[in-house]
């Protein structure tokens, strides 16, 4: 075998004790590689925390108790603070991470020299960790996952930092091949990028008895269910799944997550009185999705963008159907009917969608087989291969 790889990888995005969920299949990723055992990786976390009063916020109360530094699934985690500005900060961010984690950066090269840098995210990590790169003089690699192109990628106070970043990276990674045109578009040179999709813990993503299931959760045992895993935000579109419940008298829609679009979704079903067959369930522990997910005829996801979104992997690999848009990293994946249907971000479209699911059910072994291909063990090969190309170059 030849020597290990030191890698440090910077993501802004990762799960800690108070936040679990967040970030969850970076992890996933990188315990798989940890467990290859020829990859020595130190992940860097670091936490964004504003100025007083706005740090008094329950959020950043909890993650002010977040561990500076700690073991989580065999993965060495350290979390230096920066200073963040919420909602006018996005264009400050990056230099406020680099400031704080080059010095950190500097001290561990120093004590066993690394031979990558990597970012999990374009935005803030990818133009942090080229300067770290530079000060180090190592090469740099940067993931692009889908928000990070398709907003910070076109915001006006991010977007020269975003291309300066995949420019002056050695290697460029993207979740689908439409992320890798979309980066292109940006400028970036599209020979750079190298598609890595994402994984699956087969352990964890498996069906489930449907009707244990359901029973499992106090769920009906006879009705159409609905389930939609993701943040409470615009860009995933909850209301919209919401706004096609009229169109779906029996059916009831579960919607897993937590975040700021709460209220409005809850005022919404009000409004048009299915708050009955509408549940918040709050943020659904990864490892009791499975279950939730075999308790579902159709998992629904009106996203405005993504890459290559984890929950329909998860979804397929359960044997769960999927109703969502028709974005290029959707494209990629579901390309037999019986993995699901495409409907535009419009409540007739989406009933549409479902009720052909609903009234012509898919057989539940032809949906697994959209999810075979995705395992993290598979992500974590193809990923190390990619950053020994890099330092090897």
């Amino acid at each position: 075998m030849s020597r290990k790889l030191r890698v440090l990888s910077l993501s802004t995005l990762y799960p800690n004790d108070h936040t679990p969920n967040f970030g969850v299949f970076v992890e996933r990723q990188m315990q798989a590689v940890m467990r290859r055992g020829d990859v020595d990786l130190t992940m860097v976390n670091p936490v964004g925390l504003p100025p007083f009063p706005l740090s008094l916020h329950p959020r950043y109360v909890a993650l002010r108790k977040v561990a500076g530094q700690e073991q989580r699934g065999g993965v060495p985690v350290l979390r230096p603070r920066f200073l963040l500005l919420p909602g006018i900060g996005g264009r400050l961010n990056a230099g406020a991470e680099a400031r704080t984690v080059l010095p950190l950066a500097r001290r561990l090269h120093a004590q066993q020299p690394f031979d990558l840098v990597d970012a999990q995210f374009f935005h803030p990590d990818g133009a942090a960790a080229v300067r770290i790169g530079a000060a180090l003089g190592l090469p740099v690699s940067i993931k692009a996952r889908g928000a990070d192109i398709h907003h910070w990628g076109k915001a006006p106070g991010t977007r020269a930092q975003v291309l300066d970043a995949g420019l002056k990276a050695a290697g460029l990674l993207a979740v689908a091949g439409g992320i890798a045109d979309d980066m292109a578009a940006l400028g970036m040179p599209r020979g750079k990028i190298t598609v890595h999709r994402t994984g699956l813990d087969r352990s964890i993503f498996q069906p489930h008895d449907k009707a244990e299931a359901r029973a499992r959760l106090g769920l009906p045992a006879d009705k159409p269910l609905l389930a939609c895993v993701g943040a409470l935000i615009p860009r995933k579109g909850q209301v919209y799944a919401i706004e096609a419940m009229p169109l779906l008298p029996e059916a009831e829609l579960l919607l897993a997550g937590s975040g700021p679009d709460e209220a409005m979704l809850r005022a919404r079903a009000a409004e048009l009185g299915v708050s009955d067959r509408v549940r918040f369930l709050g943020a659904v522990p990864h490892g009791e999705l499975p279950w939730l997910l075999s308790a579902a005829d159709v998992f629904v996801l009106p996203t405005a963008s993504e890459g290559l979104a984890n929950a329909w992997v998860e979804a397929l690999a359960c044997g769960t159907p999927v109703v969502t848009t028709p974005i290029p990293g959707a494209q990629e994946l579901l390309t037999d009917p019986a993995w699901g249907r495409f409907a535009a971000r419009d409540r007739q479209a989406i009933a549409i969608a479902v009720t052909e699911l609903l009234a012509d059910p898919p057989p539940r072994a032809e949906v697994l087989r959209g999810a075979e291909p995705f395992s993290w063990e598979a992500n974590a090969a193809a990923l190390v291969e990619y950053w020994r190309g890099l330092v090897a170059a």
